[in-house]
Order: structure tokens, then C-alpha cells, then sequence
């Protein structure tokens, strides 16, 4: 086996979590930027996967709720082609889904009441 550090050491009585420069040593309070720090910086969000701002609160339910209802197509889909402990999984898996998305459907009826 080789031998990562020399032999002595180059600093004499280095720690190896010493840092000779403060900016660069992780226990110096004044290196960590404080909350108040971060919350200032502005936000810069992933732009991969971004939702419209203007998008209204009931259409963005209806999405999910079209999603939910497509995930639990394909999730009893794929439990009718399973066999024991698998097809439970699926099938309890469902269950979570088909939960959500009635709990969506809840949602978007109380935003847009059938009269």
C-alpha cells in the first residue's frame, strides 16, 4: 500500500484540518456566509423544468390532476402484469396516487364550485 502523506510531514505539527490561510480554514466564522447573506443573493432558478409564474392556481390543479389520473392508469397497468408481492407494491403504490388525486379534485372543486 502507498503512502499518501510524507514522511515527516512539509508543515511541522500540521493538523490535517489546519489551514494555514484564515479565508480558507472551515472553523473561521467569517468564511461561512451568514442566512441574511444568502437570503440577499437573488434567486436564479433552473430554467430546465419552470413552470409559468402567471399560470393560474386551477389550471396548474388541473395538471396534476390530469398527471395523477395518467400515473394511476399506468401504475394498474403494469399491477395487471405482475404476480405476488410486486403487484402489491403496484396496487398500494395506486392507492397513493389515486389519494392525491382526489385530494386535487377536492382542491379544484372548492376553487370552482359546481352550482
Amino acid at each position: 500500500m502507498r503512502k499518501v502523506t510524507p514522511d515527516p510531514p512539509d508543515a511541522d505539527n500540521a493538523s490535517p484540518n489546519d489551514s494555514p490561510d484564515p479565508q480558507t480554514n472551515p472553523d473561521n466564522d467569517n468564511h461561512h456566509a451568514s442566512f441574511a447573506d444568502i437570503r440577499a443573493t437573488p434567486r436564479t432558478p433552473c430554467t430546465m423544468y419552470i413552470v409559468n409564474p402567471e399560470v393560474d392556481i386551477q389550471t396548474l390543479l388541473g395538471s396534476v390532476s390530469e398527471s395523477l389520473a395518467s400515473a394511476c392508469v399506468i401504475t394498474m397497468d403494469l399491477a395487471d402484469r405482475e404476480t405476488g408481492t410486486s403487484r402489491n407494491t403496484l396496487l398500494g403504490i395506486f392507492e397513493i396516487i389515486m389519494l392525491a388525486e382526489i385530494s386535487v379534485n377536492r382542491a379544484l372543486d372548492q376553487l370552482d364550485p359546481i352550482e
